[in-house]
């Protein structure tokens, strides 16, 4: 099986890879990735939301080499953990990350999303064996205009919402650190290549998280309960996790054979076809998994959530190579099929079957 979904020759064989926010749902996947591609896997993270998440159901903590509960707000932790496994490369995706829960703890996801992100950039610069590391935020940290418009890796940070504006101060940090610190321009004295990425809104299996559109379907459909939805004309670049993973560790090698090359800012998000309401999301998850009904409940007076954003790929595609596979129909059956057999299969391996059916090095296979 990892000759299958190994797309990267080998890259990530033996390497020792730390992962922040391994229990969470891009976590989860992109450690279960890795560490089928034979890397030193070290986990760093919270507790996981939930008992049905993928990170607890596939068994991916018992599998890798280290899996640590430790906070990023926690400097001296960070620190400590860099010095004692050493790392060679790092995939920084522990966050706060959901936008409505922002407004209720604010100065936590400031503190989280920013300083946690500040702290683990420090024990990255002080570590004398990292070398790469990829520091994942959000699509959400542009000065979103909420127009028909996709947004380039050079275009303003910003964000409305606490959610959001975190994760735009977030890539000002990273920017930050990399010209003072870790300025490509220096790269002999210092060693060091960090990047950061942006995908879109990202779904697949065994995402639990509260206020987010699939797990909110999932719940309603395994209770025999109609679907709210709660802002029906939103409009997001929807995307399986496995693309945006696929688009960090390609990165990631290019970094590491072409360390001043690649160190600045990507977009990972989907093609335009997969920019489609809510509702509409909503509606095609109903139809691959057979069973479920829609119940609108738009909020007039709700938080504000941004309505439409989008990304521009094309730098990705030119010097990467990197292009989404998925159409919007494959990415939520492939959502939908993982739910449908989690309860019946092991679902480690389902998790390494959906990656080696779906992901090969020219094209997805969804025979």
């Amino acid at each position: 099986m990892k000759q299958s979904i190994d797309i990267f020759d080998h890259f990530f064989q033996g390497k020792r890879v730390l992962v922040t926010g391994h229990t969470g749902f891009k976590g989860s996947w992109l450690s279960i990735w890795l560490h089928e591609l034979g890397a030193e896997v070290i986990g760093v993270g919270l507790d996981p939301y939930s008992e049905k998440d993928n990170f607890v159901l596939s068994g991916i903590g018992k599998k890798i080499v280290a899996d640590i509960r430790a906070d990023i707000r926690d400097a001296k932790a960070m620190e400590e953990i860099f010095n004692t496994y050493q790392p060679e490369i790092v995939f920084h995706l522990a966050a706060q990350p959901l936008v409505r829960y922002s407004y209720d703890e604010p100065v936590m996801t400031w503190e989280t999303n920013v300083m946690g992100t500040i702290h683990v950039m420090e024990a990255f610069r002080k570590c004398t064996s990292a070398k790469v590391a990829v520091m994942i935020t959000t699509d959400k940290c542009y000065e979103n205009r909420e127009k028909n418009h996709a947004y380039t890796e050079d275009e303003p940070m910003g964000g409305y919402d606490p959610y959001s504006s975190s994760k735009g101060a977030d890539e000002i940090a990273i920017s930050s650190w990399r010209r003072s610190f870790m300025n490509p321009a220096e790269y002999e004295k210092h060693g060091k290549s960090i990047a950061s990425v942006r995908a879109g809104n990202v779904i697949g299996g065994g995402d639990w998280a509260k206020d987010r559109i699939i797990p909110d379907c999932i719940r309603a459909i395994e209770a025999n309960e109609p679907i709210k939805i709660r802002n029906r004309h939103a409009v997001r670049p929807w995307q399986h996790v496995l693309e945006p993973l696929r688009g960090y560790m390609l990165l990631t090698k290019k970094m590491w054979e072409a360390p001043t090359q690649y160190c600045e800012g990507w977009n990972f998000g989907p093609d335009t076809d997969a920019i489609v309401p809510v509702w509409n999301v909503a509606s095609m998850l109903v139809d691959a998994y057979g069973k479920g009904s829609l119940l609108d409940q738009t909020e007039p007076n709700a938080v504000h959530e941004a309505t439409l954003l989008m990304l521009n790929i094309t730098k990705a595609d030119k010097r990467l190579g990197w292009q989404p596979y998925m159409t919007t129909n494959e990415c939520i059956r492939l959502t939908a099929d993982w739910y449908m057999r989690y309860t019946i299969e092991d679902v480690y391996q389902l998790s390494i079957n959906e990656i080696g059916r779906k992901i090969t090095k020219n094209k997805l296979n969804l025979s």
